[in-house]
């Protein structure tokens, strides 16, 4: 049965901002893949990603080139998806329409298909963008009944950020990322105070190309690759530099890969975070399967929003069920 790929643009407003070192948005813009067969439509989100060269019309432009008309099934067309296609957002808004589509024809949901367990209801992070000490104390306190907070960083104030979050989170749980901002000489005293302040996990404290310095200094709270992590390939040279990694689909290129990179850092003694851009429900939804053991979850996505999708995923405060049928796999 021949196939159809639909693309196109959707734009989610903010609540308020999102900001990190890199810069600040008030909008999330998505892209959204329609692949139709017959009476069957299997959707897949991404978000490109300007980190990575990545712009809307590019992500576009490269989702409509994939031929896929005469691949004849959801699998075999997922297979030559990952043949042809360089990792990045337009696979992965690809790969994860083709498995909604294969669970669809085959009237299976996504766990049945695979033959995974179950998937249960998951606790994820909330992140808090990076501002003033005054606004993050004030931002910490309203989120400080959720277990576990996400504090972007990388600005001039981030140790009298860090004491305004803990002070004002008393009993959250409490993940750092400076998104690739922190500099080598800087690194220990600001790890130094972390440790201090009991900080659970740093994400990506120094430019993904100047990493190999986490080689030669203490941990004394675990560090997780973000930007220097994308796929199964190439993360066994990361060892001596990070205890956890954070896998995306948009940086993988779809759940395919993610799986991989999944058993890969297991393999290799990486704690896993499973981590998303600011997109929709449809977004985190496959990634709620891949996240089922993770060490930790950061699919705060659509808690980010100001309106999310229909139908979307349910968040019971930091808590986000496994995704219905209706809205994907």
């Amino acid at each position: 049965m021949n196939m159809v790929v639909n693309v196109k643009c959707e734009t989610f407003p903010i609540k308020g901002e999102f900001r990190i070192s890199r810069g600040a948005k008030t909008t999330a813009d998505v892209i959204v893949c329609e692949i139709r067969a017959g009476e069957h439509v299997g959707r897949g989100e991404c978000v490109p990603y300007a980190r990575y060269g990545e712009t809307l019309s590019g992500v576009e432009k490269a989702i409509g080139s994939f031929d896929i008309a005469n691949n004849g099934s959801a699998s075999a067309a997922r297979a030559a998806l990952h043949a042809q296609m360089e990792r990045g957002a337009a696979r992965n808004a690809l790969d994860c329409a083709l498995w909604d589509l294969d669970a669809k024809q085959n009237q299976k949901q996504f766990h049945q298909l695979t033959q995974l367990p179950p998937p249960r209801p998951i606790e994820t992070a909330f992140t808090l963008s990076l501002d003033s000490p005054e606004a993050m104390a004030d931002a910490a306190r309203r989120a400080s009944s959720r277990p576990l907070l996400k504090i972007k960083l990388g600005g001039s104030d981030d140790i009298a950020c860090m004491h305004a979050v803990v002070a004002n989170a008393p009993n959250s749980r409490i993940i750092i990322d400076a998104n690739e901002a922190w500099r080598e000489e800087d690194l220990p005293k600001l790890m130094r105070e972390a440790a201090h302040l009991d900080i659970s996990l740093i994400e990506q404290p120094l430019p993904a190309g100047n990493d190999s310095a986490l080689a030669n200094m203490p941990h004394p709270v675990p560090i997780c690759a973000d930007e220097s992590a994308h796929c199964s390939q190439g993360i066994a040279q990361l060892t001596d530099r990070y205890d956890y990694v954070n896998i995306k689909l948009d940086k993988t290129g779809g759940l395919t890969e993610a799986f991989k990179m999944h058993a890969e850092a297991k393999r290799l003694g990486f704690g896993i975070m499973v981590g998303c851009m600011v997109g929709t429900s449809l977004a985190m939804a496959p990634a709620i399967h891949l996240a089922q053991d993770a060490d930790y979850v950061d699919l705060d996505g659509p808690l980010l929003l100001a309106k999310d999708r229909t139908p979307a995923l349910h968040y019971f405060g930091s808590t986000v069920s496994p995704p219905q049928a209706a809205l994907w796999g």
